[in-house]
């Protein structure tokens, strides 16, 4: 769910933690700052979070420990921080048992910047939202399909 209804990277989901999510007192943050190590390229952000991952995420954290603001927020067999690589290796085998075929660490994010875009978001603000420094970047991740292509000819 955070892939897909925050745009995270499989990196960036790794590397969250507690403290970025929840509050103080336990209650889900409606936004939250990436930091530079915790991104790619270096760069900070604000990742928002919309009501339904909101929801989940207060589930989420019914199940967890929520008192070490560092602690990973999607800890590991051993306790920590995921890697990158062995959180893309657990998005392939989650996909796989659910038989979906060609999906990969990134298909959730490629599905919430699609998504947005159908939805009219502008191409900046999807920039903005994915972290990325250059909206050519972002139009790689549009995908396009036949019935959008006749949604937008009856558009005239």
């Amino acid at each position: 769910m955070v892939s897909f209804y925050a745009g995270l990277r499989a990196k960036e989901i790794a590397a969250l933690t507690v403290g970025n999510v929840f509050d103080e007192t336990g209650a889900v943050r409606e936004q939250f700052i990436l930091s530079a190590a915790q991104s790619k390229g270096g760069q900070t952000r604000t990742v928002y979070l919309n009501q339904r991952l909101r929801r989940a995420l207060v589930d989420y954290g019914d199940t967890i420990k929520l008192m070490d603001p560092q602690q990973a927020l999607f800890a590991s067999q051993k306790g920590g921080h995921f890697s990158a690589n062995t959180m893309c290796q657990l998005f392939l085998d989650i996909y796989k048992a659910c038989g979906l075929k060609d999906a990969s660490s990134h298909s959730g994010r490629r599905t919430y910047i699609t998504r947005l875009a159908n939805k009219g978001v502008g191409v900046r603000l999807l920039a903005a939202l994915a972290g990325h420094a250059h909206i050519s970047t972002t139009q790689r991740y549009i995908d396009v399909n036949s019935d959008q292509l006749s949604q937008a000819v009856e558009l005239l």
